[in-house]
């Protein structure tokens, strides 16, 4: 089918890839315990019968069609280029919502279809399914005797057909609805149009440290806009796509070492999972191996991007290299050239960590109204600068604005405006508005994140982000606190899990703190505290105090208003999803729920400020 050479919509970019560098390997994943790979014509092929079957079963242009799966795959990606060329809707779906949500997310889009992937998926869409009016069938992409199978639909013979609706398919036109997990209310719809992801998509090009033929891994849901973006990026730049789950990255038959790939993209908390085993792993060496592995860690304290190390630096890196950070690197599959992580703040500990062990991170920022990106930190020199975000993309303009006088010197909210801005969220014309900013005729989008702009490397400006607008609080002294700072520092601590800054309209700041499980038990283990459980040791003095020696050490990082004065260790891990059905204390996403924390445990905070 004939496409633009000059790819426009999401699916000219598997056909840009196919006239340009067609990839034996295209698409590849586990199957039957077997690594199986599709070609790029495999790919058209599988995904032109799709769009024939679709127009079979009645799918009009404009039809929502939903996606579901716990576990990225070649299938959903199939599905995505098929039914985008016939000018459906994609609603991708997170797996672990809650049933209430799946209702509402298919009721609001009006959602005709839906492919889910293995497990549950099937059970909870088919248990909503009656209080779902516009939903007709459900399809598996596991064959199951009993339920309809995703390839029952392909088709042959409309091909002409396809062609004609692809060709009618205006750029500008809405791609996709993805449903913001949002810390309260119901999900928002974002309306994505085939412009503003492909902005983004060609705004990145020159940016990814890989070239055609070398390989991405793809483990971030795909139902997410970061993952999804970079996915099209892949097959713009030729790049191979194997896909996995989170559970089987790591390991010595690990995903990782088994895929062996040159780049990808991930979150900080599974950084941290990842730095978290490593120093375990070293806190169970004895003598000269665990002093030589904390001297080696010891020394990427100093990081800085393209810093130089000296005659006697660049010899102790050598020798850390070569007994420490070359284990670390094969951990990873030995060829990782580039890791970007985002969704969330990454501690600058770890991109020190890992950047000086030869496995260079870099942070991104953007949100799901943004197609995700608005700066990402580059690879080559000067590109990047720790503690921020990067400097803009191409076609994004940045605006700090500090109109409303609740920020310090140089902040204030983060407004953008560029082709990669959403549409609106779908049905909700006054939300959208409230989003919007106008300024001398120009809209911008209203981030909701706080940042300042400063100066780095080569001359370039670098956005920091300092905090949620929405989430600083206000002590009753009248005094303004930004938590995630606080947060995101206290973290980089090897016992710290999860943590939240609590104190509005109270006369001092305190934290509700998760610990790290193993690496709790690993100290205590260390230090003589005899205990079988997270929640004995909590309860012990000798580890209260360790927190509080934590507590010590940080504070005087942050302005005396800002400083924890009290702590709560809590025995309970947050988590996004919850099998008693009970309020999740993570979004999808992994940010926090701060007002369902804050009602789950308002006897604790109570108990801080009684």
């Amino acid at each position: 089918m004939k496409v633009e050479a000059d790819p426009k919509r999401l699916f000219d970019f598997i056909y840009y890839q196919k006239n340009n560098f067609p990839q034996q390997k295209a698409f590849g994943q586990r199957e039957n315990g077997q690594w199986k790979y599709y070609s790029t014509d495999e790919i058209l092929e599988a995904a032109n019968k799709v769009s024939c079957g679709l127009l079979n079963i009645g799918v009009k242009k404009g039809d929502k069609i939903a996606l579901i799966a716990y576990t990225n795959r070649v299938e959903w990606s199939i599905m995505d280029i098929g039914m985008m060329q016939v000018g459906a809707i994609n609603v991708p779906v997170y797996p672990t919502i809650s049933p209430s949500d799946y209702e509402y997310i298919f009721n609001d889009s009006e959602v005709k279809h839906c492919f889910v992937g293995a497990n549950d998926l099937y059970d909870k869409v088919m248990k909503a399914k009656p209080n779902i009016a516009s939903l007709q069938n459900i399809y598996t992409f596991d064959k199951v005797e009993g339920r309809p199978y995703w390839k029952d639909i392909f088709a042959e013979g409309r091909e002409d057909e396809v062609g004609e609706i692809m060709a009618s398919i205006k750029e500008e036109e809405m791609a996709t609805i993805i449903y913001t997990s949002g810390t309260t209310g119901n999900p928002k719809g974002v309306m994505l149009s085939h412009t503003n992801i492909a902005s983004n998509v060609k705004s990145v090009k020159e940016l990814l440290p890989i070239t055609a033929g070398q390989i991405a891994l793809s483990f971030l849901p795909m139902c997410h806009i970061f993952e999804r973006t970079a996915s099209y990026s892949y097959a713009y730049n030729g790049i191979n796509i194997v896909f996995t789950g989170t559970d089987n990255l790591g390991g010595d038959d690990g995903d990782l070492r088994a895929v062996k790939p040159h780049f990808f993209t991930t979150v900080p908390r599974l950084l941290e999972k990842v730095y978290e085993k490593i120093y375990n792993k070293g806190l169970t060496l004895t003598g000269m191996k665990k002093n030589l592995f904390f001297w080696a860690l010891s020394l990427t304290d100093d990081f800085q991007y393209d810093s130089s190390y000296g005659f006697f630096g660049d010899i102790k890196k050598s020798i850390a290299d070569k007994l420490i950070f070359s284990k670390w690197r094969e951990a990873l599959g030995g060829n990782v050239e580039g890791i970007l992580t985002g969704a969330a703040p990454c501690p600058v500990k770890m991109a020190k960590v890992f950047s000086y062990a030869g496995i260079p991170i870099r942070e991104g920022y953007g949100l799901t109204e943004t197609s995700p990106g608005l700066t990402i930190g580059r690879y080559d020199k000067h590109g990047a600068m720790l503690g921020t975000v990067g400097p803009a993309l191409p076609h994004v303009d940045v605006f700090i604005d500090a109109s409303d006088g609740n920020y310090r010197e140089g902040e204030g909210e983060i407004l953008v405006k560029g082709p990669n801005i959403m549409m609106g969220y779908y049905n909700q014309p006054e939300k959208t508005a409230a989003v919007t900013k106008t300024m001398d005729g120009v809209d911008w989008f209203c981030t909701g994140d706080v940042g300042k702009m400063v100066d780095g490397p080569g001359g370039k400006q670098f956005l920091k982000i300092t905090d949620r607008k929405k989430e600083l609080l206000k002590t009753s002294g009248g005094k303004y606190v930004a938590p995630a700072p606080i947060e995101n520092k206290f973290k980089e601590d090897f016992l710290i899990e999860q943590m939240m800054v609590v104190g509005e309209k109270q006369k001092f700041v305190s934290a509700l703190i998760v610990p790290a499980d193993e690496a709790l038990m690993a100290w205590c283990k260390e230090n003589d505290v005899n205990c079988s459980t997270v929640g004995e040791a909590i309860q012990n003095p000798k580890v209260i105090g360790k927190y509080q020696e934590i507590i010590n050490e940080f504070n005087p990082l942050f302005s005396h208003i800002e400083q924890i004065k009290k702590f709560i260790l809590l025995d309970a891990a947050w988590e996004p999803s919850k099998e008693d059905g009970s309020n999740a204390e993570l979004t999808p996403t992994m940010k926090l729920k701060r007002r369902v924390i804050r009602e789950k445990f308002d006897k604790e905070i109570d108990s801080i400020y009684s």
